[in-house]
């Protein structure tokens, strides 16, 4: 079967004096049915190609269902007299939410919300917000139903399961009034921007009042309670500035209060615990310092520091329970918890592994004396704990099952670095089975992503296993533009810093090779979203460095996104990517935008995933490059382009849809290093 062949419709832009000539613009137009029978076709074209796959798929498929235990309950969190789980049940794709009063352990468990059953009769279905008012009574619950992140704000009485007839379409953060009858939410504005607050009082006939409207483009807002329930926090923030208000939880008539004026690249987050607010501030350094507030007088003149800021080590969140404040920091590029305590000496969590992934999970009370995180690393499964704030011990409440023969000893994992070009030492993370050689023989499976300060998290992930039982090694590249290693290393990978994001993959990539963990022809490279953008990049830089690579909704038409200021986050991104517009932020995308600078020249197997109502990263980048890398590329290797035309940002919304996805993914890799079995 022959690969699809777009139209070519010249649409010229003149900037900076160049003009840039866009053949393939047209397929912005959602609506046009041969866009959609353009997609269509290359869907058709992407299954033709892998037809001889289709068995190893469903193969791989069967393997990783069989590790996961599908009926399932996550660790039990307490929250205003209850207590809270999710169930998954086999054969259905979605959680389902329950609870039960606290003090009545064989009491029946209440369903508060069945996501299988909003989902009946489509294709996606997106949980957004889930909030309960303060007696219980109350659900305010937002859905999306096509990818598109449009989440439908409704509010269901949880004694009769009535739900509210009125719904508020395009919200985002959702949260109760003390009063248990009042509700704040944000909504979007044309460009997906939480652009303004609304209250309102649910099962009323009232109209929601307007709060406030952020006329800014690069700030959003955000509104959500304090742990110890007596503030309503207001967040105003772009990428590199913030502004708090406050409101007393139980007056959510009156006017919220300041906490700081904005100010340019003044990044500030709070929370309340009794008299004072703590307060995270960059005023002094990149990496923040921590702060205490009188909560009646706020202001940054009454603003007394209690944790310095320290060049290494970034604090990333602290976090006030009513006698504990816990810190959440990261130092050489790792996680780590500790507190600090009104009464008496702190306590910290140990950590043994050489790499791995801590975060906060469903600390939702105020007044408790442990602090529960989630744990897992490369071999450890998603582990649920308890750290007792007074004797520093950790309980393990629950880790997720992994069926079959898993045996974590069979495995090992590394934390190494590579050499950048500028000499600076870049992180990597590797698992492998102690039995697979390290003489260049093994493939790779190398994943990056390095954009937003986002740390690529170190996580144990099962359908690996069937890679790394295999031959595979899998190794996560922590490269400049992440977050490993402090608020300094977004910095050194963003604006004009972002060409480091690229080699340092590249560098990482060189290392792994030079040291014997695989080959070039054994090596594929993963990256999703900003991590697509990665891919491309190192892709035009080093084809042949690669033997096969998977981009997921990937932000390969930089300049063209970041000249419409009507798209999803293109305004507020301009202080992640800079603004076309502006020529030295010209010069640089010019330089590694992906749809930009591809030439005739060989080309990688390439195999990329989008979904046709993704408002992160538009369906039409992907089809695009696609479509211009055909007339380009000089050599014969496979280019697949995928589109789920009823899916968004995250691909597919259920889990066995998901996990067939994944699969798919792995049969591609295992047949471009050779590895399919007869």
């Amino acid at each position: 079967m022959k690969p699809p062949v777009a139209a070519r419709i010249p649409k010229p832009t003149v900037l900076h004096g160049e003009t840039l000539v866009d053949p393939y613009f047209w397929l912005r137009e959602k609506e046009n049915p041969a866009v959609r029978a353009y997609l269509e076709a290359e869907n058709e074209y992407a299954d033709a190609e892998t037809a001889h796959l289709a068995g190893l798929s469903a193969s791989l498929y069967d393997e990783m269902l069989a590790r996961i235990q599908e009926d399932d309950t996550t660790a039990p969190y307490r929250f205003r007299g209850y207590e809270h789980w999710m169930e998954t049940v086999k054969g259905s794709q979605y959680p389902i939410h329950h609870r039960r009063r606290l003090g009545d352990p064989g009491g029946a468990a209440e369903t508060t919300l069945d996501v299988n059953a909003l989902a009946l009769g489509r294709s996606f279905m997106s949980l957004g917000a889930y909030a309960m008012s303060d007696d219980g009574a109350l659900l305010a619950y937002s859905t999306d139903d096509t990818g598109f992140r449009q989440y439908r704000l409704q509010v269901k009485n949880l004694s009769t399961g009535e739900v509210w007839s009125r719904a508020f379409e395009k919200t985002i953060s959702v949260t109760w009034a003390a009063d248990s009858k009042t509700i704040f939410f944000t909504e979007e504005d044309h460009a997906k921007r939480a652009a303004r607050l609304y209250r309102v009082r649910a099962f009323s006939d009232a109209d929601p009042v307007l709060v406030c409207e952020e006329e800014d483009e690069r700030f959003s807002l955000e509104i959500f309670r304090s742990r110890s329930g007596a503030f309503l926090l207001l967040a105003k923030a772009s990428h590199t500035t913030a502004e708090f208000h406050v409101l007393d939880a139980g007056t959510p008539d009156a006017a919220f209060r300041m906490i700081a004026p904005r100010r340019q690249d003044h990044e500030y987050e709070l929370d309340h615990q009794g008299d004072r607010f703590l307060i995270r501030t960059n005023d002094r350094g990149r990496n923040f310092r921590l702060v205490e507030a009188p909560a009646a007088s706020p202001g940054e003149e009454n603003w007394r520091e209690l944790v310095p800021h320290r060049e290494d080590v970034m604090l990333e969140a602290a976090l006030a329970f009513e006698k504990d404040v816990v810190l959440c920091e990261r130092a050489g590029g790792l996680p780590r918890f500790r507190s600090l305590s009104r009464g008496g000496p702190g306590v910290e969590a140990a950590f043994d592994e050489p790499t791995y992934t801590a975060f906060p999970q469903d600390n939702r009370e105020y007044q408790v004396s442990t602090f529960r995180y989630s744990y897992q690393s490369l071999v450890t499964p998603p582990s649920v704990f308890d750290l007792d704030l007074e004797t520093g011990k950790s309980t393990l409440v629950k880790q997720t099952a992994v069926l079959g023969s898993f045996d974590r000893t069979r495995y090992v994992s590394e934390w190494t670095s590579a050499t950048a070009k500028d000499g600076t030492k870049i992180p990597i993370s590797l698992v492998r089975r102690r039995d697979t050689p390290v003489d260049g023989s093994a493939p790779m499976h190398l994943l990056g992503y390095g954009s937003y300060g986002y740390p690529y998290p170190v996580s144990f992930v099962s359908p690996r296993l069937s890679l790394l039982d295999r031959g595979f090694v899998i190794a996560l590249a922590h490269i400049r533009g992440g977050g490993e290693m402090g608020k300094p290393w977004h910095d050194a990978g963003r604006m004009a810093t972002k060409m480091n994001t690229f080699t340092d993959f590249i560098a990482c990539a060189e290392s792994l090779i030079e040291r014997g963990a695989t080959s070039s022809s054994k090596l594929v490279i993963e990256g999703g979203s900003a991590g697509g953008l990665l891919m491309g990049a190192v892709v035009n830089l080093r084809p042949d460095l690669m033997k096969a690579v998977i981009a997921k909704v990937p932000f390969v038409d930089v300049i063209n996104s970041m000249l419409d200021e009507d798209l999803p986050l293109t305004v507020a991104e301009f202080e992640e990517w800079g603004n076309p517009k502006i020529l030295a932020d010209y010069k640089v995308m010019r330089a590694y935008c992906p749809y930009s600078n591809l030439e005739a020249k060989a080309y990688p197997a390439i195999l990329l995933r989008n979904s046709f109502n993704d408002s992160q990263v538009m369906y039409w980048e992907a089809a695009k490059y696609a479509a211009k890398m055909r007339t380009l590329k000089t050599n014969d290797t496979p280019l697949l382009l995928r589109t789920l035309m009823k899916a968004g940002h995250g691909g597919a919304s259920g889990r066995y849809d998901a996990l067939r996805e994944t699969a798919s993914d792995y049969a591609f890799i295992l047949w471009q290093v050779g590895a399919i079995e007869s």
